[in-house]
Parts: C-alpha cells; structure tokens; sequence
C-alpha cells in the first residue's frame, strides 16, 4: 500500500485552478466549543499546488484539532485512493477510512479497461473493507451530472453491488447522490438499505430529508448549506431529527461561505457547523455534542 507519510501530492484536485480563483488558503476560524468529526474529506487530493508544504497529514490534523474537529473519516473512492485511505487509517488515530468505486469511476473502470477490470476492481474494495478500521463502504451511489446513459447501468450495478457489500459486512454505506435523488431512493428500496445509511454532502429538500430520516438514515452537510442560495438544504436541517444530522467538508471541494472557491480543508468545518446550529434553532454547542455523537454512532468510536 502507498506510503502516507510523504505530502499529499499524489493526486490533484479536479476543482478548476486556474488563475481566476483566489487559491490563498482561509484562515483559522474560531474554534468550536466541544470536539466534531469531519465525516467526509478526501486528505489524499489537493487543489492545485497551492500551500502544498502544508499538506501533509499530519499538519492537516493538527490544524484541524485546533479548532475542534479532531478526528477524520478518509474517504477512498478508486482504488489508488481506497488503498491510501486505508493505510491512512492503520498509520493515524485520529483517521478511519471508506472505501469504494464513485459512481462516476466504475463505467470509467469498465469503458477504459473492460468489464474484467471492473470485476477485479470490485475485489480488491472488498478486500480493502474488511480491514477494521474501514468502518464504511462508500462513497457509492448515482451521478447523473457526470455520467451519461450509457455509463448508467453499470453505474446501479456497481450501486447494488456496493450496498450488498455493505451489508455483508454489516458496515455503514456511505451515498454519493448528484442530479438522481429519484433514483437513488429508488435502488435503496428495491435492493434493501444497510443498517446504516449516510447521505454524503446531502443536496435534497426538507421533503426528501423527513423521507430519509424516517427511514432511520443520516444526512451529512457540507459547505453548499452555507451558500447564500441554498434555503433548500437548510430548510432540510430543520425539518431533520438532531439525532440524524453530519457534518463534512468534502474536502478539498465545497468550501463554505465566507470562503467559497478557495481550497477547504478539515478546519473550515466551524463554518457550516455554525449554520448547522442556526438552522436547527440550537446553540452551537448543542449542535456539536450532537455531531460528535451521531458520528461515533455511525462509523463508531476511535
């Protein structure tokens, strides 16, 4: 497995990087009253080479810890990223790790390489989720922005297979939902939900959130419920039980407002938590203790 002691530079972000954005990296924001964890970040991509000195893990926790998100769930969604999130995950307490094929990467597998690398693919996650500290299987799910109809029917099958891996392992699924809600409740239905079910960077509306959380299922917000249009997502924080709300960056993608554009990071969680609070109608630090706790819940305690 790759090493996870050099910067993380392996991979670049496929965030536009070009001179028009502002790439300076945000500063500190106040720290949160009691510790969160950031329930979807990607430590092992970057975006562009900015600060890329800074990006080694361990200084991405430490900043993190500084203000109060003091553990990490690392998400791997190919294979060279699955096989460093679960390294990661071995190397660093403070770190557990998912592992998956993205919606969009699996009809990219099989269009690139054939059906038998899609296949072998398939196995190696599998071998790769039973590690102990790979408390999840994801992100999986449908990506109807990026993948056409001709890459959609091996995306549900990769779908389907994933959430059986799932539940053979009786692991947490973590969702990947872009442009296919319909669909997605539709496949969860049909093929049979994971005791566990997260919504990764939630992007329905209040009816699908009292739809998903009366199912028992998990919303994780990232750094769009902070932007200036999006009323949908935090109408659907208030509508959802505090026992059944996330928090994430998506990191380095989805930075939230004030600091939209600019590369996110683990420490930039106070920013959405904030809004998370104000939507709920709960003091911050109620918000907190309920996300630290949802999310020992969820991928359980480390």
């Amino acid at each position: 497995m790759a090493s996870t002691d050099e910067p993380v530079r392996a991979r670049a972000s496929t965030q536009e990087t070009g001179h028009s954005r502002d790439l300076e990296r945000p500063p500190l924001p106040e720290p949160l009253p009691s510790p969160v964890i950031d329930t979807h970040c990607h430590l092992d991509i970057h975006d562009g080479d900015v600060g890329a000195p800074w990006l080694t893990v361990e200084t991405a926790l430490e900043q993190a810890s500084s203000v109060g998100v003091t553990r990490i769930v690392q998400v791997g969604c190919d294979l060279a990223s699955a096989r460093w999130s679960a390294q990661a995950a071995n190397d660093y307490d403070a770190i557990v790790a998912t592992v998956a094929l993205h919606p969009n990467e699996a009809p990219r597998i099989a269009a690139a390489h054939g059906r038998r690398a899609f296949d072998e693919a398939c196995a190696e996650i599998e071998e790769l989720a039973k590690a102990p500290r790979v408390r999840a299987i994801g992100e999986t799910g449908l990506d109807h922005f990026r993948t056409g109809e001709e890459g959609r029917e091996l995306q549900e099958e990769a779908f389907r297979w994933h959430l059986d891996l799932a539940k053979r392992l009786g692991k947490p699924v973590v969702i990947h939902d872009r442009d296919a809600h319909d669909d997605v409740l539709r496949v969860l239905e049909s093929e049979g939900a994971p005791d566990i079910v997260v919504f990764h960077c939630y992007s329905g509306d209040a009816d699908m959130a009292r739809y998903c959380t009366d199912r028992g299922w998990y919303l994780s917000f990232a750094g769009p419920v902070t932007f200036k249009n999006a009323n949908a997502l935090r109408e659907a924080v208030a509508v959802a039980p505090l026992d059944r709300i996330l928090v994430e960056t998506d990191a380095p993608y989805l930075t939230p407002m004030p600091y939209r554009g600019r590369p996110n990071a683990s420490y930039l969680i106070p920013h959405t938590a904030r809004v998370l609070a104000a939507s709920a109608d709960v003091y911050l630090e109620t918000m907190s203790k309920a996300l630290w706790d949802n999310a020992q819940r969820v991928f359980g305690p480390w």
